[in-house]
């Protein structure tokens, strides 16, 4: 299977929540086909930050795993973020994601403790050689502290099957040598709000939360930049990212849930400790909604 197939927009996978924090399977279902019948994306990135996976146990991010298997079918790409403080935990979700049948799995850098990088690229070494799969770095330097440079990029490539990276930065210049240095691997845009400067630099393809309902604009954007119409695509870039400083300014997760509310998708409640949307951040959701989605 060539590394070709996985190019393409992907929705980070919001994930819907009961307000006693369980997990909300109808609603997942109703967000995936959300996404595959009106986002049209290319595929789902399911267990990242977007999907609240660090605050689940391993049950339950198996569980949601299967939910998104069992919903999208073959329909579309499936990437599964295993990644873990706990790495055993990473090869358990690596295997249990594997055999479930997903295109491949990434894996968040280990964080928290001070890692060497040789410590970081036996973990990484660890989770691949454990399965029959291909693996895509998730690299997000503002959340993690870690930062991988164009050499060290170069050395967890070395492994056939760590074919890319999620490239969530707004370091352009490490993006342009990286994808320089390595124009056999994949790169995916992080940062929704940065999709412009990304695709002119010629990135695979992008991850992002805000395309759960933001994604027919993102692959806009793409498609101008592919046809040279710049000014078009900056100017589609300009209300995403005014969509964006709304949706941050009232609170991430709680309007992206709302929004998908309003659109008849039970997006449901954030697992604590985060906060569900207030009465005034549902208010303004839908002001938000009524610009920029409807």
């Amino acid at each position: 299977m060539k590394n070709e197939d996985l190019k393409g927009l992907y929705s980070a996978l919001l994930i819907s929540f009961n307000e006693d924090g369980s997990i909300n399977e109808q609603g997942i279902r109703e967000i995936i086909r959300h996404n595959i019948d009106k986002m049209k994306v290319d595929g789902l990135y399911v267990g990242g930050s977007t999907g609240e996976n660090f605050l689940l146990s391993t049950d339950e991010k198996k569980r949601i795993f299967e939910i998104a298997k069992d919903e999208a079918k073959s329909d579309i790409k499936l990437i599964a973020q295993v990644g873990s403080m706990n790495v055993y935990e990473a090869i358990e979700l690596a295997k249990f994601t594997t055999d479930l049948g997903y295109d491949a799995i990434s894996a968040v850098t280990p964080f928290y403790y001070k890692f060497s990088f040789e410590e970081i690229k036996e973990y990484y070494e660890m989770i691949i050689n454990s399965v029959d799969n291909r693996l895509i770095v998730y690299s997000i330097p503002f959340l993690t502290g870690v930062n991988i440079n164009v050499e060290q990029f170069g050395e967890l490539f070395k492994n056939e099957k760590i074919i890319g990276v999620k490239f969530t930065a707004a370091d352009f210049y490490l993006l342009e040598r990286v994808r320089k240095a390595y124009p056999e691997h994949l790169i995916y845009a992080g940062f929704d709000e940065m999709m412009l400067s990304a695709s002119v630099l010629n990135v695979d393809g992008a991850i992002g939360s805000t395309f759960n309902l933001n994604g027919i604009r993102a692959r806009k954007i793409v498609e101008l930049v592919k046809e040279g119409k710049i000014d078009e695509a900056r100017e589609l870039q300009h209300i995403t990212n005014d969509f964006i400083t709304d949706v941050l300014n009232n609170g991430l997760y709680s309007t992206l849930k709302t929004c998908l509310e309003l659109q008849g998708v039970h997006a449901g409640y954030s697992r604590r400790p985060m906060k569900s949307a207030s009465e005034a951040q549902k208010q303004r959701a839908k002001e938000i909604y009524e610009k920029y989605l409807k």
